[in-house]
């Protein structure tokens, strides 16, 4: 970000964790080597291991008693809530950083919730591209526009780019989390989703 001889530009897209939470649960088996390797990741940035309400964090209930390792109908679940709480305390570390950036990486950094994209995708669109320095296309706009007011709400079929009803998914985890779950991810990653105002 500090080479003169780039001109870097950093967008963060983030989304409701609860959601993330709600389509990585949805994609458990597609998801699994990569939230081993999440959880990993943090086991080789952390001295120690995590402390005993980190593990509870996201778990599926019971799966605590007596420290027995997760059920195998239950190891998906274990492996991409952990994965979550990682995710979420990267973000929170990137927010943090934003908040009290130096000059020369505010003006090549912003931040973009997935929610705002949905809401008012050319309005979005147009902002990212004013910040990038690019200029706008009308059929880019159409793109955007069409690629999130599609007749669909979401495919069986993970990673599947397609028209659809984004406003829809936005929402989709309230009728498909548990409360328990929902409690469970708003503990893990309070402080980022209140940091970005969900």
């Amino acid at each position: 970000l500090r080479e003169p001889g780039l001109n870097l530009r950093v967008v963060q897209l983030f989304r409701d964790p609860r959601a993330v939470h709600n389509s990585r649960l949805k994609a458990r088996q597609a998801l699994l080597r990569e939230s081993i390797q999440v959880l990993r990741s943090r086991h080789r940035a952390e001295s120690r291991g995590p402390s005993r309400q980190q593990q509870q964090l996201l778990m599926p209930p019971g799966l605590l008693g007596g420290g027995r390792a997760p059920q195998p109908q239950h190891r998906a679940e274990f492996f991409l809530g952990g994965a979550l709480e990682v995710i979420c305390q990267a973000w929170l570390r990137d927010l943090l950083l934003a908040r009290r950036a130096p000059a020369w990486l505010s003006h090549r950094y912003t931040q973009l919730r997935y929610e705002d994209l949905v809401r008012e995708p050319r309005a979005q669109l147009r902002r990212l591209l004013r910040f990038a320095g690019l200029p706008v296309p009308p059929a880019l706009e159409s793109f955007v526009h069409n690629m999130t007011r599609g007749a669909a709400y979401s495919s069986d079929r993970p990673f599947l780019i397609s028209a659809r009803d984004a406003r829809e998914a936005i929402h989709a985890w309230r009728e498909r989390l548990s409360r328990q779950q929902v409690r469970q991810v708003e503990a893990a990653c309070g402080e980022a989703m209140s940091l970005l105002s969900y």
